[in-house]
């Protein structure tokens, strides 16, 4: 497609030299192209429509290749992207060898962070306007947040660290209601109120009155504390931020690029930290996100029409199939409790909400809390389930070890997008839950092959009196293959023999790698080499047999979705090397060393050997070696 100003747009000099009218316009365009290329590639595309004119305005009195601008969250980052020169990268958006949908320093000298998580923006500005001081350098910091991200504990405890700065710092708030789901909690709903009880006029008013307290001569000082006094009768957040004496100025229309441009002008010679409180509709200009930016959120290719393309595959995804499995357990357990952080559909709880919601507990985007209030809630008698993506669950490492590990209370996380995740890269990758979870003591570690499985390993965990990991890839499930194994009930610390062979070489797998494993031995059948496989269910506590396999005399093979660094074949080298084992007859295969680009699920595990094929010549390899 041809855009008349879009195309010109090669930098963000480009747009200074446009009038009023022409920023409008390339709003518009930005806006369609963004809508385009995602219908194509799939993205985070709600939140980056709502966004356009804030980052236009932004961009246009700010010199972001000397000044500093962090996201907070990274997915709101396309206009941004678009605007310093890598629209044309947009036709890989977050593909192999494309561009990530997340900040990138390797790609721009524009991007500060890499950052994919919440509560990330205001702690490191902070960081950067303290060095800055010291180095005595002028350059402008501006973080951008959302309003889902305001609540995150690191934001609370960096604002409340905002008096060490004696500099300019812009926060600005990008109020749209919404986190992936709608945002939760007693601040969100002060927003709300707030956001309800203004008209556009009352917007536009404040902009004014902002404007009138900021002339460029008078005493900044006289001029913050003028400005507060029109607004303590109103019902406004500044009561929220001036506790924490911080200045506050909104809420003003995050859509209207001239005011913004003379607020930002404005905002950009006060020399303290202050917030910026801006209205913005998360989907605005495409109508499908607009009426449902939820399912608008993060979305695979669709058509322009709003309808989402229909998968090839028809499958049953790990989500789904706990959606399904935890509502049935509810229902006959009353001591169930379902907890999220601001990812009920994406967890699979929008069901468990829907039936249960006296049981159900949504913190926002507070990982720390909802490990606690878990805690809570097992010591009283209940058996609470923190659902949880793995990437997001490190945040909770400390609350995991101190009030769930230490009490040894029987809490269960259901830790899904655990492994490689695809196309959101290395920011959501889930390679460090058996490592960070495995090192305490009482916990167990689970990953149900299927399912089947995954039933099972919940009806387990409900009954465990000590804190249980399920983790699940972001996959679909394999229900049709060996029905007689993997429906065996779970036994703790027991795997389960998928296949016996010959020879003395066993390839053991965790969780659904199990089927890259059977594939292999497939595969392996046609050159006359049968090994055995098995299903581990357990990464803590392993099963013994699998230790005695080393005394016999067999070679062994871990395969898993998790980096090799304290994974699970970890788990077996350390439990060999405690009874003296050979383990030059073990290989671990996993993710090594290195972050993972975004790609297909399916190549990546290919690209990284812990595939079918891997695993058959590492079998070879350990043939041809003993």
């Amino acid at each position: 497609m041809q855009y008349e100003l879009l195309d010109k747009i090669n930098s963000p000099n480009d747009i200074r030299s446009l009038t009023m009218p022409q920023l409008n316009k390339l709003a518009a365009e930005i806006r369609d192209y963004i809508t385009h290329s995602v219908s194509c590639t799939g993205g985070h595309l709600a939140s980056n429509l709502g966004v356009v004119e804030l980052t236009i305005a932004m961009h246009y009195v700010f010199d972001f290749s000397k000044d500093k601008l962090l996201w907070d969250v990274g997915h709101q980052c396309y206009a941004h992207k678009i605007l310093t020169g890598r629209r044309e990268l947009f036709k890989k958006l977050r593909q192999k060898d494309g561009i990530s949908g997340f900040p990138s320093p390797a790609e721009s000298e524009y991007d500060q962070f890499s950052v994919g998580h919440a509560g990330t923006s205001i702690p490191t500005a902070l960081g950067l306007a303290l060095a800055a001081e010291k180095l005595k350098t002028t350059e402008k910091i501006v973080a951008f947040v959302g309003d889902a991200s305001i609540v995150n504990g690191l934001n609370f405890e960096a604002m409340n660290n905002l008096g060490l700065v004696k500099r300019q710092l812009l926060v600005v708030l990008n109020d749209n209601s919404m986190a992936i789901d709608v945002s939760q909690g007693a601040i969100a709903r002060f927003l709300a109120k707030v956001r309800l009880s203004h008209t556009y006029e009352d917007l536009r008013n404040t902009t004014n009155r902002i404007l009138e307290h900021l002339p460029g001569g008078k005493k900044m000082e006289d001029a913050l504390e003028n400005f507060k006094r029109t607004l303590r009768m109103a019902i406004t957040p500044s009561r929220l931020f001036e506790s924490l004496n911080i200045p506050y100025f909104g809420p003003v229309d995050g859509h209207d690029i001239t005011s913004l441009i003379k607020l930002f002008k404005a905002m950009s010679h006060l020399p303290r930290p202050a917030v910026l409180h801006v209205y913005t509709k998360k989907g605005k200009g495409f109508s499908p996100a607009d009426d449902d930016p939820t399912k608008f959120h993060s979305t695979g290719p669709f058509k322009i029409n709003g309808e989402l393309e229909v998968e090839k595959s028809t499958g049953k995804s790990f989500t789904k199939a706990f959606s399904e499995a935890i509502v049935k357990l509810a229902g006959q357990n009353e001591k169930i409790i379902a907890i999220t952080a601001a990812m009920s559909d994406g967890t699979g709880l929008a069901k468990f909400k829907q039936e249960f919601e006296s049981r159900y507990y949504d913190v926002g985007i507070a990982e720390e809390v909802a490990v606690n209030i878990a805690a809570g809630q097992a010591k009283m008698g209940f058996r609470p389930f923190v659902c949880i993506y793995s990437t997001f669950l490190q945040r909770s490492f400390d609350q995991i070890f101190q009030e769930v590990a230490l009490q040894n209370l029987p809490v269960v996380f259901c830790i899904d997008r655990a492994g490689l995740v695809g196309a959101d890269g290395p920011t959501h990758h889930g390679l460090m839950d058996i490592g960070f979870l495995r090192m305490m003591p009482n916990m167990v570690l689970i990953s149900p092959a299927n399912g089947v499985e995954l039933e099972l390993a919940i009806r387990f965990a409900a009954e465990s009196e000590h804190p249980v990991a399920i983790r699940y890839p972001k996959d679909e499930v394999n229900d049709g293959s060996y029905p007689e194994v993997f429906s065996q009930p779970f036994e703790l610390g027991k795997s389960v023999t998928v296949k016996c062979g010959k020879d003395d070489i066993t390839v053991i797998a965790y969780g659904n790698m199990i089927f890259e494993a059977i594939k292999a031995a497939e595969i392996l059948k046609t050159d006359n080499i049968d090994i055995s496989v098995i299903n581990a269910r357990f990464a803590k506590p392993l099963d013994e047999k699998i230790i005695s396999l080393l005394k016999a005399g067999n070679s062994i093979i871990t395969v898993e979705d998790h980096s090799v660094s304290c994974g699970f074949g970890s788990a077996v080298l350390e439990a060999a090397t405690a009874i003296g084992a050979d383990t030059a007859k073990i290989r671990v295969l996993g993710v090594n060393d290195k972050f993972v680009q975004a790609d297909k699920r399916n190549a990546q595990i290919a690209l990284l050997g812990i595939g079918a094929e891997g695993i058959v010549e590492t079998v070879k390899k350990l043939i041809r070696t003993h």
